[in-house]
């Protein structure tokens, strides 16, 4: 330790700059100003002021998906954290590294039910990786390294640290040491990789499911998966993890997958599991793997091994790694699998159909003139809804690091998201797709977008309801009840709030339309 010393927030934001974190996304409140300053002080960081604390929590989710490294969403007290949290729960379903920080009442008032008090840690422990009080100002450092180390290690995920505000502004000494190493890199032991490299080998018609957790080693997955010739299903919405047009591509595992798609999946005797926990949606409502499927499952986080499925063989380990060390064990030549006809199928799947709208414009012509405009390694964001099928079906990802979805199913989750991806990486082409119900959820963060100078192009699918649940509501009970939404002029909000705004109410008027919009400097 050094003889100096600084405020117990300021050091703190000093401890997790040194870790890499470079974007604080919050609504500023009265209990953390010693943290919304040092942020604001440091040149070397943005603290990015947001019109609601969803919007703040889905940005930082979405920065660390796309980066790799945690940002950072602060909040203040019971009300700013809870409209916070459901960003938290997405960084929690979807593995996403990210430090939460939460002003809290003075220390003297807690569990008073003081103003605006919440038993934060209470609260935000069902959805966090960690979740704490922090009650000495010269152990704030302390829990922020400690923070960093859960959020990054194992499956990555949401930490939250409350803060109350009387302990920021105390003096304390300053660290001169640096943060903590990076998170520990484990690698399979040579029996288990060998017994990979044997079951792969000799298995008929083996397939991979890849999620989040091989999204950073997408390389090492394709020469794994040339290498033993196997075919690759992406999870849902990890579409990005695997290049669409390659050959040993066989489709994305989501909503309503095409049967065509899962065909090869269904016939599998061999499923490699490589980083995905297995969700609902990628199993088919847990309905593969079968029982009578063997299976292997690589990830990082001993927890996620059996949790679903249990595997003939689980390993513990870096997925980059882990893959490393099977291709080194592979065979002089691939085994000989034939997947073009599954390969065919996807892509099948894949081809826009010609106009099915009898009025109005059909949403995979939206992404065909999308894809006319668009350079194909844009990131594309989207929210939840019906319109996403859409997206998901028709849409190529050939490039990393172009999609952010929330597989948490988030609404609102889009326009936040595409402008923190334009603030983290400015020299990319980013586009948000969202429903009009989405869309009136958090469309006010344009305003944020304006404010910071990220252009982004955000298409809205209106058709006046919450489409989603007015199916399930159909098909459930034969009528719906809650879901319409009134005739708001969408491109009239987008230029209230600093943007431009464009009504497309025929296919013929996309392209230009798209094109113009993109051409905008606003």
């Amino acid at each position: 330790m050094t003889n100096s010393t600084q405020g117990a927030g300021a050091v703190a934001v000093q401890t997790l700059a040194r870790a890499g974190v470079r974007r604080f996304y919050t609504v500023p409140g009265e209990s953390f100003l010693e943290i919304l300053d040092a942020v604001e002080q440091d040149s070397d960081l943005s603290l990015v002021s947001t019109r609601h604390e969803s919007g703040a929590s889905f940005m930082a989710e979405a920065d660390a998906k796309l980066t790799g490294v945690p940002a950072v969403a602060m909040a203040t007290r019971g009300v700013g954290a809870s409209n916070l949290a459901i960003g938290v729960h997405t960084a929690r379903q979807d593995s996403t590294p990210m430090v939460v920080l939460l002003g809290q009442v003075e220390t003297e008032f807690l569990g008073r039910e003081a103003f605006q008090e919440v038993d934060l840690a209470a609260f935000f422990a069902p959805i966090t990786k960690w979740a704490a009080t922090v009650h000495r100002a010269d152990r704030l450092a302390e829990f922020v390294d400690k923070a960093l180390r859960i959020a990054t290690s194992g499956r990555p995920g949401p930490v939250m640290l409350a803060v109350p505000a009387d302990i920021l502004g105390e003096e304390v000494p300053v660290p001169s040491e640096a943060s903590a190493g990076g998170a520990p890199r484990p690698a399979p032991d040579a029996e288990a990789v060998q017994a990979v490299a044997r079951r792969l080998t000799t298995a008929r018609s083996p397939v991979v499911i890849a999620g989040g957790g091989a999204g950073r080693a997408r390389e090492e997955l394709i020469a794994f998966a040339e290498a033993f010739g196997v075919g690759v299903y992406a999870a849902f919405r990890r579409q990005d993890v695997f290049p669409n047009d390659h050959p040993l591509y066989l489709g994305h595992l989501g909503l309503g997958t095409p049967p065509e798609t899962l065909r090869a999946l269904e016939a599998a005797d061999l499923v490699f599991v490589v980083g995905s926990r297995l969700d609902e949606v990628t199993t088919q409502s847990y309905a593969l793997p079968r029982s009578d499927q063997k299976v292997i499952q690589i990830d990082i986080d001993p927890d996620e091994l059996g949790f679903v499925v249990p595997p003939e063989l689980g390993i513990v380990a870096d997925v980059s790694t882990a893959l490393t060390a099977f291709i080194a064990q592979a065979p002089a030549s691939p085994p000989v699998r034939d997947w073009a006809e599954h390969h065919r199928a996807y892509l099948n799947s894949n081809s826009i159909p010609p106009s099915r709208a009898a009025n109005g414009v059909d949403p995979a012509q939206v992404i065909s003139a999308l894809q006319e405009v668009l350079p194909d390694d844009t990131i594309m964001t989207n929210d939840a809804g019906n319109f996403s099928g859409f997206l998901h079906r028709y849409w190529r990802y050939n490039h990393a690091k172009t999609q952010l979805a929330p597989a948490n199913g988030a609404m609102g989750y889009g326009v936040p998201a595409a402008v923190a991806a334009k603030l983290a990486a400015p020299e990319r082409r980013v586009v948000a797709l969202a429903g009009d119900g989405g869309f009136l959820m958090s469309g006010q963060e344009i305003e944020t977008a304006v404010r910071y100078g990220a252009q982004i192009l955000v298409v809205v699918f209106r058709n006046g309801m919450h489409g989603t649940i007015a199916m399930h509501q159909a098909r459930e009970v034969g009528r719906t009840a809650g879901v319409q939404i009134g005739d708001v002029d969408l491109a009239g909000y987008a230029r209230s709030l600093g943007g431009t705004g464009y009504t497309v109410r025929d296919s013929d008027e996309l392209a230009p339309a798209l094109e113009e919009a993109l051409a905008s400097d606003s």
